[in-house]
């Protein structure tokens, strides 16, 4: 996770999702949130960018 994306999510929401997974799914749902009120749009973009399941895996030998 990192503290580009949070600022992001705190401050442009669609783009801390966009930055964090891309643009799909997640990114419209926080782009209508975003639209309908600015503060759901921040905490769903904040879960998103929080609980990044895609995050590459660490190899460790």
């Amino acid at each position: 996770m990192a503290l580009l994306h949070i600022v992001a999510a705190i401050l442009l929401p669609p783009l801390g999702i966009f930055l964090a997974r891309g643009l799909g799914r997640d990114f419209w749902i926080g782009v209508l949130l975003t639209l309908i009120a600015f503060v759901p749009g921040m905490l769903f973009a904040l879960y998103v960018v929080i609980s990044d399941h895609r995050r590459p895996a660490v190899i460790t030998t």
